[in-house]
């Protein structure tokens, strides 16, 4: 296995997260009252525990189930569903792409996110996507060379399994293997990006990977095989993730990367210098209960920013009938939007000022804002802020959320990536490579102005809105993880979610299939059709006129643990806007 690094100071501990809710000055209620009491955390509660799995595709939560049944950890179970998700929704995510994780350690009551995402080469410059002195078209730098950062997900998978993993490793490769070599029926959703006319899946790797021997263009229920793929995680079973960043399928992606058009920089070298890092989590109350993410280069610090400013917002109380509430949302996602967009990046680059975007006097005026926002929301200066120049960063689509708990309470939510729907539209080794590289800011500076914070460097990881969250109780227990795709838009339906679950107290489902409605910039992007006529009529009232929005839709995984007619146990959703499923497995009795 790769040799990882000492572990910094990382976890966060149950002491820790009461310390946090006291120097956060919350003034939630107590446990038992208030905005979301009888979720789980507003009595005591057994504690949580699965089998429990929600992700994108059945065929990944039972390659996750079927770990847990064999006594594997959460963790262990991670590995097994990423190798399937890789195979069967490789628009999404993969072995070419990166990730972050959180992991709830049930015996220490630990918390802890894993950075899996991807560096640029050590030949990056700030001018990465400048060709004859002026940025690219986005497009053109998706599909170069250029658009692949050395991957990260099985690096960090590595890192995370090694120390929380219960079997040993070759043992979480099987179902993805068997599946490869045997095939698997293309779903509906997938092969609805198979027929895209042109973009990723139409490249020349993906053109001979999706057309059958017939010459035609796959479509749903075909049986789809991937004998190089299966090839790849047999040797990363046997070999360990060492054999992925110095071996023959180093040298496929580096040589897929330097192909044309406008080949890429990653080598050899960079590939095997990759390292993941364990950083720490990032905890603040909300309501009763304390959420947990990633900080930088995750954007789940906006999440958070976001959430404290919605408890200095009565209106968001509400409910999801109330234009009012939606109105507020939208309002105070301009506010987070604008901040993040100029302040979080790569914390190894840049100061990012964290407590200043959480410091409550801080939040609390940039939520007195909201009521008067008409239009875009300008950034605000927080404490310990540095004035970064405007952002330039596109962030598209293609992206992949998954949950899960094990029989001893451990849990996972992992957000996945290759970027774009098929990444870069390139293949090595069977499987797709990341364009994660295009979510940095394409011109370093606007206008003369100062550096942007998210601008490309050598070795620099860009800017991501991949956030996975936990739900914990105030003294640290678990209650719940959940997570989304969806480009930037991730921190507007992980947020939405949240507020859905522990505010409006809705069931975890209801709270999935809740519109979508995004705020950034000047616009407001939805999703119209789920919206009713009276709430959107109400909402135009308010000035909150909906288009369709332009980001990828949600695809929100995960579950509240809560009492229900049969005692207790996961409250789990699947977004249906997707093609997965939450699936809970009853071990012994939960009383």
């Amino acid at each position: 296995m790769i040799a990882f690094p000492p572990r910094p100071l990382r976890a966060v501990t149950a002491a820790v997260v009461a310390a946090a809710v006291v120097l956060a000055g919350c003034a939630g209620a107590a446990p038992g009252s208030g905005a979301g009491a009888g979720v789980g955390a507003a009595v005591r509660a057994p504690m949580a525990r699965g089998p429990f799995v929600s992700a994108a595709n059945p065929l990944a939560v039972e390659a996750g189930l079927r770990v847990l049944r064999e006594g594997g950890s959460a963790v262990d179970a991670a590995v097994a569903v990423q190798a399937v998700l890789g195979l069967v929704e490789p628009q999404s995510s993969g072995l070419g792409g990166g990730a972050f994780m959180m992991v709830f350690d049930a015996a220490s009551g630990e918390v802890t996110s894993y950075d899996g995402r991807e560096t640029a080469p050590s030949a990056a410059t700030p001018e990465l996507f400048f060709d004859n002195g002026r940025p690219l078209g986005f497009g053109e730098a998706v599909l170069s060379g250029r658009s692949t950062g050395a991957p990260g997900a099985v690096a960090m998978l590595a890192m995370a399994q090694a120390e929380h993993g219960r079997l040993p490793w070759s043992a979480l490769f099987g179902d993805a293997e068997r599946l490869a070599r045997e095939g698997f029926v293309v779903s509906p959703r997938l092969a609805g990006f198979i027929a895209a006319t042109r973009g990723q899946a139409r490249t020349r790797w993906a053109n001979a990977y999706f057309t059958r021997a017939d010459g035609e263009r796959l479509v749903a229920g075909d049986v789809l095989r991937n004998p190089a793929y299966a090839e790849t995680v047999a040797e990363l079973a046997a070999g360990g993730a060492e054999v992925f960043y110095r071996g023959r399928i180093a040298r496929e992606i580096a040589a897929t990367v330097a192909g044309d058009p406008r080949p890429g920089a990653l080598t050899v070298e960079d590939i095997a210098a990759y390292q993941p890092i364990e950083r720490g989590a990032l905890c603040r109350p909300y309501r009763i209960y304390v959420v947990c993410v990633p900080p930088p280069p995750s954007s789940g610090v906006a999440v958070l920013q976001l959430l404290a400013m919605a408890e200095r917002t009565p209106d968001i109380s509400l409910g999801a009938d109330s234009a009012a509430a939606w109105t507020a949302f939208a309002r105070l996602q301009r506010l987070m939007y604008a901040d993040r967009d100029r302040y979080v990046a790569d914390p190894g680059f840049v100061r990012v000022p964290v407590q200043g975007l959480l410091d409550p006097g801080y939040t609390a005026a940039r939520a007195a804002l909201a009521p008067g926002l008409t239009g875009a929301a300008e950034a605000g200066t927080p404490p310990g802020g540095v004035l970064a120049g405007p952002d330039a960063t596109n962030e598209p689509a293609g992206t992949s959320h998954f949950v899960i708990i094990d029989a001893r309470g451990n849990a996972v939510s992992m957000t996945t990536t290759v970027e774009s729907v098929f990444g870069s539209g390139r293949m090595a080794a069977g499987f797709f490579l990341n364009n994660q590289l295009t979510d940095f800011s394409f011109t370093p500076t606007r206008d003369g102005g100062a550096p942007a914070a998210n601008a490309a460097a050598a070795g620099k990881r860009p800017r991501s809105s991949m956030s996975p969250t936990l739900i914990l109780d105030r003294e640290g227990r678990l209650v719940g993880a959940l997570g989304s795709p969806g480009g930037s838009s991730i921190l507007a339906y992980n947020a939405r979610a949240l507020i859905a679950i522990l505010d409006w107290g809705l069931p975890v489902q209801s709270a999935f299939d809740l519109p979508n409605l995004v705020a950034r910039g000047d616009g407001f992007g939805a999703d119209t059709e789920r919206f009713s006529d009276d709430l959107r009529a109400g909402l135009a009232a308010h000035g909150v006129t909906l288009r369709p929005n332009d980001s990828e839709t949600s695809g929100l995984h995960g579950g509240i643990w809560r009492e229900g007619p049969n005692g207790w146990g996961w409250d789990g959703g699947a977004d249906d806007r997707r093609e997965g499923v939450a699936r809970e497995e009853a071990v012994g009795s939960r009383e």
